[in-house]
């Protein structure tokens, strides 16, 4: 009986995530948040949500071996949250990259398509975004 016990928490162990991670080994997943940016990584996408602005990476986030990462989405200019009727805001394409240290610190930057950067941003995993609404 107590063999079948340890396999059976021995099973159940192995299935446990790392923090920050998916099953899919390496992902990114959950809340990252810091001063003036956040990221809720959610079922391979992520949503993004800075002081003044928004936006999204539109693909599965995955460091390397050093930590870095890249993904590809968009960017709005104008508040995050809802959106009200008639309220029109900028988009373009946007690269996001950065590196994660430790599976729980991470350092996002931000380049969009005409050439802007922005950032770099320090973000903490399962901390709440620090931003500021415009109105």
């Amino acid at each position: 009986m107590r063999k079948l016990m340890l396999a059976g928490a021995a099973l159940l162990a192995s299935g446990c995530n790392t923090p920050g991670l998916n099953e899919e080994p390496g992902r990114l997943i959950g809340v990252w948040g810091g001063p003036h940016a956040g990221i809720v990584f959610q079922g391979g996408l992520g949503d993004v949500e800075f002081d003044c602005a928004s936006g999204t990476i539109d693909g599965t986030v995955t460091p390397g071996k050093d930590g870095s990462f890249m993904g590809q989405g968009t960017y709005r200019t104008g508040t995050s949250g809802p959106v009200r009727v008639g309220q029109f805001f900028k988009s373009q394409r946007a690269t996001y990259m950065g590196t994660v240290v430790d599976k729980t610190n991470m350092t996002l930057n931000v380049e969009l398509e005409d050439g802007t950067h922005i950032g770099p941003f320090s973000l903490v995993q399962n901390a709440p975004p620090q931003t500021t609404r415009c109105l």
